[in-house]
């Protein structure tokens, strides 16, 4: 066996088990650190298979964001999981049934790898000589699939947009600009004009 078989096993296998101890776990932040330890060993996987753009963006955005914003978010919040775990007999027949369709799904992608082997290598589109994968990932993505790019990004710019517009709480008793009023602003809500009889004072009138 050479090194490379001897490396894909290694990862292949502490990636898998490292899958299966995420369900596994009892403690949500050791289910965190087994996520991260199999995001690290999918990018190996990746090296080997000479896609280091997706092992460095598996790393940088999974690993270095996704994995640790979950961490810090579990060890954070005060969640309740026994009430969280209360309603898994409750949710067990609908996901035995998504795990069913998985299985079928993953059955059926391997089976037909061992019918027709060679579909899915005439499938991917042709790299030229001398350009790496992330130049070969670009020239694709930033021509034929630009405008999907763009509509992906579009996507994720409203749905960030509407998780902070669900998630902002206003506190009670703190002023805030109103950009609407300010331009809504003439001449009759910015002056106060006020008559003064002579040898009279007058009173500020109270601020709100």
């Amino acid at each position: 066996m050479t090194l490379a078989p001897a490396f894909f096993y290694l990862f292949a296998f502490v990636t898998v088990a490292s899958g299966f101890m995420v369900i596994w776990a009892k403690n949500p932040v050791h289910a965190v650190l087994f996520l991260i330890l199999a995001f690290f060993n999918a990018a190996g996987l990746f090296v080997l298979l000479r896609a280091e753009f997706l092992a460095m963006i598996l790393v940088v955005v999974y690993v270095g964001a996704v994995a640790v914003l979950f961490l810090f978010v579990v060890m954070m919040l005060d969640v309740d999981f026994a009430e969280l775990r209360a309603g898994f007999i409750k949710n067990a027949p609908l996901g035995a049934a998504v795990g069913l369709i998985l299985l079928a799904e993953l059955v059926l992608m391997i089976g037909f790898y061992f019918v027709k082997p060679g579909a899915v290598v005439s499938a991917t589109a042709p790299i030229a000589p001398g350009v790496t994968n992330t130049e070969a990932i670009g020239r694709l993505l930033y021509t034929k699939y630009v405008y999907f790019f763009q509509g992906a990004g579009l996507i994720l710019l409203v749905a960030m947009v509407g998780a902070i517009v669900l998630t902002l709480r206003h506190k009670e008793g703190v002023k805030r600009q109103s950009i609407a009023s300010q331009v809504a602003r003439g001449k009759a809500s910015a002056i106060d004009v006020v008559k003064i009889a002579p040898g009279t004072a007058t009173v500020p009138p109270p601020a709100e």
